[in-house]
């Protein structure tokens, strides 16, 4: 009974777990530059922002520490995420990797 439970439990996280998308999918974004606390701003998303292309994204992250890339020159890549921008302000981006340049 306990394996059943187990293996129920484990397979119902693996069916959860969401997976990158290709390359090809509007959602995936790759930004080069240099990612910052928020700060004051405009808009009230995110918790940190990335200058990119002369354009800034407000970006958030439940998988990556964005605190450790803080004033650093990086790549992010994320997924653009539903419903943003708002009321004027940036792209919001969920970070789901980041590497250093």
């Amino acid at each position: 009974m306990k394996k059943i439970v187990l293996l129920l439990v484990v397979g119902l996280a693996i069916a959860g777990c969401s997976t990158v998308k290709s390359g090809t999918d509007q959602n995936l974004v790759v930004l080069q530059g240099k990612v910052e606390p928020l700060g004051m701003s405009t808009f009230q998303y995110g918790t940190h922002v990335i200058s990119a292309a002369d354009k800034i994204y407000a970006l958030k992250s439940s998988k990556v520490n964005l605190k450790d890339y803080e004033g650093k020159e990086v790549t992010v890549k994320g997924l653009k995420v539903a419903g943003y921008p708002i009321d004027g302000g940036p792209e919001f981006i969920d970070v789901q990797e980041v590497t250093n340049k």
